[in-house]
Parts: C-alpha cells; sequence; structure tokens
C-alpha cells in the first residue's frame, strides 16, 4: 500500500489469489472465476474502499462509448472559449445527441493538436468532433490518430480522408445583403478579424449580394478588426466617424455582431434608426439582448445529429472523405430596420 492508495496487489496477497483474479473481477471479467471468489473479491474491495483508475478500466474494455470534443483554444476567446456563443450552443446539441446515441461526452479545450491523440487515446475514445483548427492540423491528426474524428466548419483545399460537417458561408452572407437591399441600404460595412476561410465566403455572399444593389464596387466594405476586445474598442473609437458613414453594418458573428452593438450603445448610435446591425450563428443571445439581433441560422441539432451518424459509419469503416454541407437561414429581428432617408 502506498500513501494510504488501496492496490490491486494489496487486495490479491490478502486473499491469496493472483493479481490478475482481482483486475479481471474489477473490470467485469467473472466469467472464469467462482462466484465465491468474484464474492470474497468484491467484498474486500469494498472494505478496503478501493478506488479503481477510470482510465485502466476503460483501456481494458472493448467500447468505452466515449465521444470527445475537442476545442481549439484560440486567443480570440481570450481563456472563455467554453463561455462562447457558438461553442456553448454546439456542446449542448452534441451532449444531448450522444446521450441520446447511448454515449458519454468529455470535453477538452487545448491549442495543441497532438494533445488531442493522447486525450483520445487515455479515455479509449470511440470517436471525436473537433472544432476551429485548421487544415494541416486535421491532417496531421488524421495521419498520427486511428481513432475517427468528424471535422465541424472545417475550411480544406482537399479533405482527404477527413470527414467535415460545414454550413453555407456564402450562401448566409448573401442573404445579409439581400435582406440589406431590401431595406434600402446602400452604404454597408462587413466586419470581420481575418479575410480566409469560412469568414471569406460570408464576406463574399454579402458583397455578390450587395453589387446588385445597383451601386459600384464598395470602397472598405471589408473591416479587419482586431481579436481581442480591449483592442477593438480602441480600432472602433479610432474609427468612429468612418463607422457612422454606414447605414448597415454585418459581422461575421453573433461576438462581434453583438460587441458592436454595445460599443454603439454606449457612443448614442441607436440600432437600428441610425445603422442596422446582423451576425451570424444566432447563437441564444441573440434573443437576449435589445435590440434582438438579426442573424444567420444554423441547425445546431441537425449537425451534431450527423456528427454522431458519421462516427457510427466510420467506426464500420465506411464514409471517410464525407464532406456535408447544411443550409442556412436568415432570422431578421430588431436591430435591422428600413433606411431612413
Amino acid at each position: 500500500m502506498e500513501n494510504g492508495r488501496v492496490r490491486i496487489v494489496d487486495i490479491a496477497e490478502e486473499l491469496g489469489v493472483s493479481t490478475a483474479t482481482v483486475s479481471n473481477v474489477i473490470h467485469g471479467k467473472t466469467k472464469k472465476i467462482s462466484d465465491e471468489t468474484v464474492q470474497r473479491v468484491q467484498a474486500l474491495l469494498e472494505k478496503r474502499q478501493y478506488i479503481p483508475s477510470m482510465a485502466g478500466i476503460l483501456l481494458a474494455q472493448n467500447n468505452s462509448r466515449i465521444i470527445g470534443v475537442v476545442v481549439n483554444d484560440h486567443e480570440k476567446y481570450e481563456a472563455h472559449t467554453l463561455e462562447d456563443a457558438f461553442i456553448s450552443s454546439s456542446l449542448n446539441h452534441l451532449s444531448a445527441q450522444i446521450e441520446k446515441a447511448g454515449y458519454f461526452m468529455m470535453v477538452k479545450v487545448t491549442r495543441e493538436w497532438n494533445e488531442i491523440i493522447q486525450f483520445a487515446s487515455m479515455w479509449n475514445m470511440e470517436g471525436l468532433v473537433v472544432i476551429g483548427f485548421c487544415e494541416s492540423d486535421y491532417k496531421k491528426l488524421r495521419n498520427a490518430m486511428r481513432i475517427p474524428f468528424v471535422v465541424y466548419d472545417g475550411y480544406f483545399e482537399d479533405p482527404g480522408r477527413i470527414c467535415n460537417l460545414a454550413i453555407d458561408n456564402y450562401d448566409g452572407g448573401f442573404q445579409v445583403g439581400s435582406c440589406f437591399r431590401r431595406l434600402g441600404h446602400q452604404m454597408t460595412l462587413c466586419i470581420s478579424d481575418n479575410a480566409t476561410c469560412m469568414d471569406l465566403e460570408r464576406y463574399q455572399g454579402f458583397h455578390d449580394a450587395m453589387k446588385g444593389a445597383g451601386r459600384q464596387e464598395a470602397q472598405q466594405d471589408l473591416l479587419l478588426v482586431p481579436m481581442l476586445q480591449k483592442e477593438r474598442r480602441i480600432f472602433y473609437q479610432e474609427h468612429l466617424e468612418m463607422l457612422r458613414g454606414y447605414t448597415a453594418i454585418f459581422a461575421v458573428s453573433d461576438y462581434y455582431a453583438l460587441d458592436l452593438i454595445r460599443f454603439f450603445q454606449e457612443e448614442g448610435i441607436r440600432v437600428p434608426e441610425e445603422i442596422s446591425v446582423a451576425g451570424f450563428d444566432d447563437t441564444p443571445l441573440c434573443e437576449k439582448m435589445y435590440p434582438r439581433l438579426t442573424s444567420v441560422k444554423q441547425n445546431g441539432q441537425k449537425r451534431a445529429e450527423l456528427a454522431i451518424h458519421i462516427l457510427e459509419k466510420l467506426k464500420k469503416g465506411k464514409g471517410e472523405g464525407e464532406t456535408i454541407v447544411l443550409p442556412v437561414t436568415l432570422v431578421e429581428r430588431q436591430s435591422t430596420g428600413m433606411l431612413h432617408k
């Protein structure tokens, strides 16, 4: 006995049986062990308050019934990754579908792709859902790990064997642009922290819809803003007069849209009377803030259902390289309105 912790060898020595016998009882492998021995081992385990290693139990089983969800701890979350509305909403839907399918969910936040392998192997996981990493990380993970996984919102030039559950980012942006056009807006802006991957697709859809408004090629209709909130507020202050020159702004995420509305409110700028604002993702916060946010809705429940379905296929050796693009729908609320001329 080390540091007061009861070990398998301690139980085995006290009962005069092998450590293999005690281990088999702990892991439920009792077909070749007499009922009397099983009862003796179980009684002493309880009496000595033996605490098994959960990892050891799961590794000894063929099926752990665990699905892991790994989220990239990106700097933009500022150490509050799981508090992000899109991440928390995704986890909520995944939790419901994973439990419905008879599995357990474990969550990990990390910036290192190689930690995912250790996490999955340690708990003998049956599958993973991975969110927020880049194409090179996903490909290294695919080549280094046998455990099947599904990607949320991956952006690939060549997905190869990787299964990706994406949404129609271009159409989402196009729907926002079409909405602004219908409401009479021509001086519009898109804000993002980058001009690549899915954010670029959202902007391109938005831009193409606005081109149909009959205006010339827009100037400064994509504004790159800092990721960190404190720096972003300073940036908005420095560009306040420029922002006032637009009548409608599309933020490529609800997080940036809601943050922008708060900034406008602090500056006495009325939304939507002076500037309309729309976001992307339709997270629960859209309904909780005033004015309620117009946003592009994606079906989180459907994506979670598909994630579990594809993992089941992958376990059977099917579905590698599958890419599914889910449709999106614009939900119009109080943060957008007709242009007041």
